[in-house]
């Protein structure tokens, strides 16, 4: 048989032998196209740190500075220890700048071990100027969670930019509250970490989680972290009931191990903060109301542990007030902007709408001027920055999302959003808010809870971006997709439409308007001025329900040209990011721009200017006095100058708001006598010495134990504290009712003073009960007679006493927690581990990526 002959081979033409070279060897021999993705992701981290710096130029470029309200008041209250530890380089857990006294867990928290977290904070935010760090560090985070996600790097970035561009975040720049910036900065990453480990990267997962939430609790905003839990709670629930219907318990069991191991490294990495934090808490208004009851306590507004219902939730999102997640003036937008360091109200007469109605004659004179007294915001909190923006087409992104969406995460999204949104209403969903409050853990201990839509505001971006990247990667299920588009843009431009064409569908008056000025018939006494306020409101909604309507005709006919195959996926994907960034950059700025800004020059001037009177009272070099300011009690600015009797801190101690509440507020002169309030500020140009204070410390007379907290603040309200003094009966194994009667040259007076350390001189012929002019605090200070501890008792409801032995003795009282020293330890230990646990994912991934490489050479 004759044999056949092999066929000769053709000859392959340049572009065959490119088709037939395997995938990875034609990576190989390309190495733009091998790190390719890491060039993509490399351009975004540029891009947007491009985006951060010019949103807040030419401010953050030229050193020019947010002089924010929050920012000057820790200032304030924070001064006498930053100058103490300037002066001593020590550091002190307890000031009398604010209320007579109180511990700085929560006014200037340092700690040593925080040291070795807080250079990741710069890093992160790439070294950038402020503020523009702070936005880059919220986009990046964001950025790390889409990728985790497995979406296109240009969905990543486009979610990067809606989610820090989200209203109430620059808000909380412009109004300086920044550690609860940065906590937020932080959830996305974290949230990263959490999803890594739920797909079965155990190490990479863990180890992230760790690091983020330990960044995320060092910065020290615990409601925030709160909020995140429930995102937390609800993802670990969808990937429990997905690991329930594809049989992986045991995975699910491991990899929520994991987690939980990561978030106790977490926690004992920040232990020093957050235990004394807890501990501190207890005594304070977060931790409980007050102990008195009397027949004007109303039960039903107390909560057990925690703030009262009222206080809870006097800053409550309005049901329609929601709505500004879409539109965002649909209560008028801010009642304060921040400028030039200092807040400026926002009255309904700065609108183009008002200065045309006067211009055209539509209103008085007089009516324009009383438009002055109405603010542009007209919703149920008292006042606020601005409203919670999200961005039409990425609200209108997210509907599409519940519709086209698969899988458990996505109803985890969804619950969670809708129990945010639920949260915020506050009072205006009592039953839901009685609920939390009752029988949810730690859920009375703060308040603001519209500030609850920090969930909405990560949720809501991260399923729209889900819902993109299906449709921009998904080549097949159009009509699936058309559909979902169309429903859910078309709900949202339905709303824009409804309110463009009836604006007062929604109450236009606040509940406080509605109440004082609408029930007393003031509007039918004068009609212009009513006309005048609906007809500019009016124009707030309408103008926006517009402006938001226009975007999501684009955002829709965008993803419809794409699907239509019309445009190609670059393109939509570029004018997308551009639609967004152009709509949010654009309502952010109302809220913070360059009017918001001081100058360097300018912010290296004292941000507190004596005025005569503090120049007057500081004149005098008394080692330590207190001073009481009428018209600035409740404010910060009295601390950075005095001692002050008054002050502002949101978590004061319990016992010492009673005394306000019952005492100072009724002017209870005997009680500003005990508490050496040698200075009344009547103005800024009058203070008075008080003859009547008792200074430092005093000897008694008489001790009176009472049962109930009722009875020792009773007899406050009329007794000589020179003479005598009150305490709980419980005190009565460390204080003696037999006290000697004072002898003539019995003296105890102060020698040397620091805000964590006193010393006194006492001499007395028989002994006696001394008081001092300190508040009681139940742990952390320590009081020593000639070297010899004795413990501090309680008297006149706050005041410290001491029995002193008859003789000459020096008493010496340090606040030194020992709680600080060993959580300092746990902190050290867990942050270790920690960074040993980053090095080691570093270390496998640079192992598998040399072994893959040697794979692809040979």
């Amino acid at each position: 048989m004759e044999k056949r002959r092999a066929p000769r081979p053709k000859p392959t033409t340049a572009k065959q032998q490119q088709q037939d070279t395997p995938v990875n060897e034609h990576k190989a021999q390309n190495p733009l196209l091998k790190y390719k993705n890491a060039l993509f992701i490399l351009i975004s981290i540029a891009v947007l740190a491009l985006i951060s710096l010019a949103f807040f130029y030419p401010d953050a470029i030229e050193g020019n500075v947010l002089r924010q309200a929050d920012t000057l008041q820790g200032e304030a209250v924070g001064h006498e220890c930053a100058q103490f530890a300037q002066e001593t380089g020590q550091t002190s857990r307890w000031t009398n700048s604010l209320f007579s006294g109180m511990p700085t867990f929560q006014i200037s928290p340092s700690y040593e071990s925080s040291k070795l977290i807080s250079w990741i904070t710069k890093a992160y935010g790439l070294w950038l100027p402020s503020p523009a760090n702070l936005l880059f560090m919220m986009m990046i985070g964001f950025f790390i969670l889409m990728l985790a996600c497995r979406t296109k790097w240009y969905v990543a970035l486009l979610g990067a930019i809606a989610y820090a561009f989200s209203t109430y975040f620059i808000i909380l720049i412009g109004a300086g509250h920044i550690w609860k910036y940065v906590t937020l900065a932080y959830i996305p990453p974290t949230l990263a970490g959490i999803l890594l480990c739920y797909r079965g990267k155990l190490l990479l997962g863990g180890s992230l989680t760790a690091l983020f939430a330990m960044m995320q609790l060092a910065s020290n905003h615990v409601q925030m972290t709160y909020y995140f839990l429930f995102i937390v709670a609800f993802i670990a629930l969808a990937m429990l009931f997905k690991a329930f219907r594809e049989k992986k318990i045991l995975s699910w069991l491991a990899q929520t191990g994991v987690l939980i191991v990561a978030a106790a490294l977490a926690l004992a990495a920040n232990s020093p903060n957050l235990y004394n934090t807890y501990k501190f808490s207890k005594e304070t208004m977060r931790g409980g109301h007050s102990e008195i009851v009397t027949a004007d306590t109303d039960p039903t507004n107390a909560t057990k542990g925690g703030l009262d219902k009222d206080y809870i939730t006097m800053w409550s999102y309005g049901k329609t007030e929601t709505l500004s997640l879409l539109v965002p003036n649909i209560k008028g937008g801010a009642s304060i902007k921040p400028e030039k360091g200092k807040n400026y109200m926002l009255p309904l007469s700065q609108t183009q709408k008002a200065e045309d109605m006067l211009d055209e004659k539509e209103i008085g004179a007089e009516e324009f001027k009383a438009l002055r007294q109405f603010p542009q915001y007209f919703g149920d909190q008292p006042l606020t920055n601005g409203p919670v923006y999200v961005g039409a087409l990425i609200f209108a992104l997210f509907l599409v999302g519940c519709i086209i969406v698969k899988g458990e995460l996505k109803w985890g999204l969804i619950g969670v959003t809708l129990i945010a949104i639920m949260l915020a209403w506050g009072h205006n969903l009592m039953w839901f808010s009685d609920l939390m409050i009752d029988h949810f853990p730690m859920y009375n201990k703060f308040r603001t809870v519209s500030s609850a839509l920090v969930i909405a505001e990560v949720t809501i971006p991260l399923l729209a971006m889900l819902a993109l990247n299906q449709i921009i990667t998904d080549s097949k299920n159009t009509k699936a997709k058309v559909t979902a588009i169309s429903i859910a843009f078309g709900l949202t431009i339905l709303i824009c439409l409804i309110l463009l064409a009836v604006p007062d569908s929604t109450s236009l008056y606040t509940l406080e308007e509605q109440t004082t000025l609408l029930n007393e018939d003031i509007a039918y006494q004068w009609p212009e001025l009513f006309y005048a306020i609906e007809q500019v409101r009016s124009s707030l909604i309408s103008a926006d329900a517009l402006r938001s309507l226009i975007f999501l005709l684009i955002g829709a006919a965008i993803l419809l040209l794409f699907i239509g195959k019309k445009i190609n996926r670059a393109t939509a994907a570029s004018m997308l990011i551009v639609l967004t960034l152009f709509d949010l950059y654009a309502i952010n700025k109302r809220y913070v721009n360059h009017d918001s800004f001081i100058t360097g020059r300018q912010a290296s001037t004292p941000n507190f200017t004596q005025r005569p009177v503090d120049t007057q009272i500081l004149s005098d070099t008394t080692m330590n006095y207190r001073v009481f300011d009428q018209q600035h009690s409740a404010e910060a600015m009295p601390s950075y100058f005095h001692k002050s009797i008054g002050g502002y801190h949101a978590a004061k101690l319990t016992r010492y708001q009673d005394i306000i509440d019952y005492q100072l507020s009724k002017g209870n002169a005997t009680v500003f006598n005990m508490l050496n309030a040698k200075y009344i500020i009547y103005n800024d140009n009058e203070a008075a010495l008080n003859p009547y204070a008792l200074g430092n410390a005093w000897f008694v007379d008489s001790l009176t134990f009472v049962d109930s907290p009722a009875d020792e603040m009773a007899f406050l309200n009329s007794f000589d504290p020179a003479k005598s003094a009150v305490a709980d009966r419980k005190f009565s194994n460390i204080l003696s009712t037999n006290i000697p009667l004072k002898q003539q040259g019995d003296t105890i007076f102060e020698t040397t003073y620091a805000p964590n350390a006193l010393t006194y001189h006492a001499s007395t012929a028989n002994g006696g009960l001394a008081v001092f002019s300190e508040v009681f605090f139940p742990w952390g200070w320590h009081a020593t007679i000639d070297g010899q501890e004795v413990p501090i008792g309680r008297v006149n409801y706050i005041l410290r006493a001491i029995p002193i032995p008859a003789g000459s003795h020096t008493i010496k009282m340090v606040f030194d927690p020992e709680s600080v020293r060993y959580t300092e330890t746990s902190a050290y230990i867990a942050i270790i581990i920690i960074y040993l646990a980053l090095a080691s994912t570093i270390a496998v991934a640079v192992v598998r990526a040399r072994r893959k490489n040697n794979t692809q050479s040979a």
